[in-house]
Order: C-alpha cells, then sequence, then structure tokens
C-alpha cells in the first residue's frame, strides 16, 4: 500500500485466523524477496534486514555463477525506505557492509522490516507503512458458552501487544520463524527493547565494532547495528567466527573485519590489541567446548542498586532476583551490588545528545537535494522557505518532534544549558562503568571512585574501593510488552521510558545483550500478555566474545530450567 496510507498493522480481521493471515497482521515486513523457483538458493541461514540498511537486491550471489541479467537484478531489488514517505520508492545504489559479510557467511535475504520512521520510536507504531504488532502468547479464549462474534475494533486492539521499537518488524521475523537472523540498528536500546518484548535474543556489540557504512544514520555518536535471533549461538559464531591462532585463523568473525569505507569502524591494529587483552577472540572453539557451569563458575556479576525503580514491574523484579539466585547458588557465580549514580540522568542526557544529532542528520531530506519532493503544493520559495512543505508532509509526527528538539538544543541561547551539559552527563555515566567494571576500558584511563559519590549499601572490598564485576545483570525493560491500543495513546515521555535500562549502555559504547527471561505466573492471574521479559548483560568495551559466552550459558540454563518445569 502506498506509504500514505492506513496503517496496514490496524486492519481487522474477522473470524479464525489461518497463518498466513496472522503473519499479514503482524506487519512486520515492509518487502518481501520473491521466493526462489527452481533451483534452491543454498543457505546457510535466512536474513531479514531493518529498512534502514540499504541492499541492493534480494538475489544471492554466488561467485561461482554469472551475475542475473539486469531484468532480473532489478525486478529483485529492495527499497530502503525507512519506513518514511520521503524514501518509499528509493533504492540505494549500493549495500550495506553489513549485509554483504553476510551474504559472504552463507546469509539469504528474506525481506526488509518494519520500523519506527528513521529508527526513532519505543513501540514501532511510527511507521509510514503501520504498525508493527505481536500477537500475546496466550491470547484470550471466548468461553464455550459463547458463539464465535467477528473482532470489532476494540477487541483486536486489546488482544495485540506492542513489538518494541524500533527494530520491532527485525523482532517479529525471527520471533514468527521467517528469518534465522535479523539486522535492527540500536542507538538507545532498538535491539534489545524488541527483544525483549517478543521473546528472542537482541544482542548490540561495542561500538566500532560492526560497520555503518549502508545504514541510514540517526544519531552518528550512538548508532550501532544489532543482531537478532533465536538463541545466543548462531551470534556468537557470527561475531567471534569458528576460527583459532593469533590472527583468527579461518572462519574468522565479524570483529575482526575492519571497514575503510566507515570512519567509525575501530582500525584493524586497535581490534587485535583489544582482541589480545579480552578473552574469546583466539582459539574461540576451546571457549566454545567449555561446559555451562565452569563458564559461569568464575563470573561476578553486578546488581545495579539504580536500576531497582518504581516503576519495574513486579514480575520482571522477581524474575531478575531469581535468574540471580540461580546463577549464585546452583552455579557458583558471585553475584554484588553495584552503584552507578549517574544513571538516573542518562535517560534525560540521551533525549538531548540523540535528537541533536537527528536534526543535522535529516537536514538534508528537502524533496530538492534529498527525497522526495511535495508535488501537491504549490512553491513557497516566495514566502521564505523553499522546502517547507515537503518536510512538514513527508516527515511524521515524531520525526518532527526530534527535529525541533534537536534544533533547539543546538541554538546559541541553550546548546550550554542542554547540549553541552548532556555530553558532561554521557562522560559521567561512562566513567561509573569504568569503575565498577574488573577490566579496563583500553579507550580511556581507568579513573579510581570517588567514595562520596558511593550508595551507603555497598560494602567495601578493600581501601580502595568497591568490588569489581565482571558484567552488569539487569532487566532490559521496566514493563512487559504494553497493549497496541494502549501504546497509541501514550505521551511521547512516556514512550521514551521503555529506554531508561538500555540508554546508558548505548551512551558508554559499551557491549550489551538481551536474552528472554521467564516469568512466573502470578496467583489469580489470567489475562497474562506475556511469559517472558528480557534481561540483560552488559560487558566492559570490547569484552563481547566473554558477554556472548556467558550469555550463552544463563541463556541454555534458563532453557533448561524452563523445559523442565
Amino acid at each position: 500500500m502506498s506509504a500514505r496510507g492506513r496503517p496496514r498493522g490496524l486492519h481487522l480481521r474477522h473470524g479464525c485466523l489461518s497463518r498466513q493471515q496472522q503473519l499479514r497482521l503482524l506487519n512486520h515486513f515492509i518487502s518481501k524477496a520473491p521466493q526462489p523457483t527452481g533451483q534452491p538458493i543454498p543457505s546457510h541461514f535466512t536474513l531479514a534486514v531493518k529498512d534502514n540498511i540499504a541492499t541492493t537486491s534480494a538475489l544471492h550471489p554466488s561467485p561461482s555463477s554469472d551475475p542475473p541479467p539486469p531484468a532480473l537484478a532489478a525486478a529483485a531489488a529492495l527499497p530502503t525506505t525507512c519506513a518514511s514517505p520521503f524514501l518509499s520508492t528509493y533504492r540505494s545504489p549500493f549495500e550495506a557492509t553489513i549485509v554483504a559479510q553476510l551474504r559472504a557467511r552463507g546469509a539469504r535475504l528474506v525481506g526488509k522490516t518494519n520500523l519506527d520512521e528513521f529508527g526513532m520510536g519505543s513501540h514501532s507504531t511510527h511507521s509510514a507503512f503501520g504498525a508493527v504488532s505481536q500477537q500475546p502468547s496466550q491470547p484470550p479464549q471466548p468461553q464455550p458458552s459463547q458463539p464465535s462474534q467477528p473482532e470489532s475494533a476494540a477487541s483486536l486492539l486489546s488482544s495485540l501487544l506492542s513489538a518494541g521499537g524500533s527494530s520491532g518488524g527485525s523482532a517479529v521475523a525471527v520471533a514468527a520463524g521467517e528469518a534465522d537472523v535479523a539486522l535492527g540498528t540500536d542507538t538507545g536500546g532498538s535491539v534489545r527493547l524488541p527483544a525483549a518484548y517478543c521473546g528472542v535474543v537482541g544482542f548490540k556489540p561495542s561500538y566500532g565494532m560492526l560497520s555503518r557504512f549502508g545504514v541510514v544514520p540517526y544519531a552518528n555518536s550512538l548508532d550501532t547495528v544489532g543482531l537478532l535471533a533465536g538463541g545466543v549461538g548462531r551470534i556468537r559464531e557470527l561475531i567471534v567466527g569458528g576460527g583459532g591462532g593469533e590472527e583468527g585463523g579461518d572462519n574468522q568473525g565479524l570483529w575482526g573485519e575492519w571497514d575503510e569505507k566507515d570512519p567509525t569502524s575501530l582500525s584493524l591494529s586497535a581490534r587485535r590489541r583489544c582482541a589480545r587483552e579480552r578473552e574469546g577472540y583466539y582459539y574461540p572453539r576451546l571457549e566454545q567446548e567449555r561446559e555451562v557451569g565452569e563458564v559461569l563458575r568464575t563470573v561476578t556479576f553486578g546488581i545495579p542498586l539504580e536500576y531497582n525503580i518504581e516503576e519495574l514491574d513486579p514480575r520482571i523484579r522477581d524474575g531478575w532476583a531469581k535468574v540471580a539466585k540461580t546463577l549464585q547458588h546452583e552455579f557458583g557465580a558471585r553475584v554484588v551490588p553495584v552503584s552507578l549514580p549517574s544513571t538516573r540522568h542518562a535517560l534525560s542526557a540521551y533525549y538531548v545528545i540523540a535528537p541533536a544529532e537527528a536534526s543535522s542528520n535529516l537536514a538534508k531530506y528537502d524533496g530538492i537535494r534529498y527525497g522526495t519532493r511535495d508535488t501537491d503544493s504549490a512553491s513557497d520559495a516566495a514566502g521564505g522557505v523553499l522546502y517547507a512543505a515537503s518536510r512538514g508532509r513527508g516527515f511524521g509526527d515524531e520525526v518532527k518532534r526530534r527535529i525541533l528538539l534537536g534544533s533547539y538544543t543546538l541554538s546559541s541561547e541553550a546548546m550550554d544549558n542542554y547540549f553541552i551539559k548532556a555530553q558532561r552527563v554521557r562522560r559521567l555515566v561512562r566513567r561509573d562503568f569504568d569503575r565498577v567494571f574488573a577490566l579496563d576500558n583500553p579507550l580511556h584511563e581507568k579513573e579510581t571512585f570517588d567514595l562520596a559519590d558511593l550508595d551507603e549499601s555497598i560494602a567495601m572490598e578493600d581501601k580502595w574501593g568497591p568490588e569489581e564485576v565482571d558484567f552488569l545483570l539487569c532487566p532490559t525493560a521496566p514493563t512487559l510488552a504494553p497493549k497496541l491500543g494502549d501504546v497509541m495513546n501514550q505521551t511521547p515521555v512516556d514512550a521514551y521510558m521503555n529506554d531508561v535500562f538500555t540508554v546508558p549502555a548505548s551512551l558508554a559504547g559499551l557491549p550489551a545483550i538481551s536474552i528472554p527471561m521467564p516469568l512466573s505466573e502470578t496467583a489469580g492471574d489470567r489475562t497474562r500478555r506475556s511469559d517472558t521479559a528480557g534481561l540483560q548483560l552488559i560487558g566492559q568495551y570490547w569484552d563481547d566474545a566473554r558477554l556472548l559466552a556467558v550469555a550463552d550459558a544463563i541463556f541454555k540454563t534458563i532453557e533448561t530450567t524452563t523445559s523442565t518445569r
């Protein structure tokens, strides 16, 4: 349908829905790759790509065959729309580096997934192609005495849940089994939050590890390409690889590939220097053969006191505590409280920095230099701004809101009070992480604790300060996936609150992963909306390999516990 049309995700469906109808209702794809005909295309896994990441063709390149005819290649080309009317027909002349890297590893592209326009949102509802939704794990069942009735708009909205954002389409594609791996972008939690809501795994690597060339930017200092999958193992294999030796050997992971076209891509020498100071990058096969108990026994987890907020859902708090106790009592891991005093300011700082960078990045979308021009309105050049009509009609409400907010914070009157202060808060957030992790940050000098900043409940390990930890263990989101109808009635500030646990790691550029965390049933709760929440692990910079190993061990532990219930 047209990018200006009615949201497809809210169309009504009546009666009993077939599998195909249910998938259409989720509205998670903007464009689908043509189904292969004739000889099956060899591939190791299927790949869905968020539609702000450039692709040139849905065809899987084969080095042993001739290139496809131009007509066939053009027919198979998929647009890169960013879920915006400005780019509704745009086809990129080049492909994102990360897509090419995954194709080289045997990925077959199945389609481009829906998202919040330009990645700006927490629920994938701000899309020109309609809202993304997911079905509850236990939909309400009709009473035996009641005949089946056609669904009304109210009952439909009450049964559909938010998929999270902005990579909601990618998360739903994995959860629905239509893709083994999906690409998303994580600026302040846009991979981890959908993963938590949809019950899949979402990984945000260290800033600078994966190439951003071919990714439409939102906030350059925060944007990170992320991976979603049904389990940790697939992501771990792609990031770390299966080779060995000092230089990574054969089947080297994505961590070892530098992209000269991306100025934020960490140089090859820096990658190798950081990897030598970390575990798990060289000889990864030996790491993958370790038992779950062996992996977890030597790990110290930190529980951030500031993350136990009043808005945290009681079921998520109980699940968080249960996992921590299991790790401590059954596997011998150490679990200690830690303090991140600047965390309470992280969300405010993020929503100053990100819109400021977005307003600069989106300045080129005027319908003249870039993007689709609004030809229905008369030229307003005589009235002042030539492209006001195109920008006013081309951008959605949320994008306009962030452009205005960012333009204001960058103005001469407000920059010192907002943007500069937000950057100072960002430095404090990064310093808090560096002080609680046992590993040093290879990009910054080590700083000692000011003991006056610590919470009184934090015990001192010695005269130098509290005990240092390997990873932080916390929820991914403070609430379960909300109903789609409730999301539509939320204020922007309410929606922004969903990012409170994911934003700090993004500000510091640290690796973080969300894995499904099962929740116990509350007595008398017959209207459960979701059985799972997200459990987040945060590690020190470039400790991605060990983070994935520990997350994989916890994921297997949770999976085993759940299956034996």
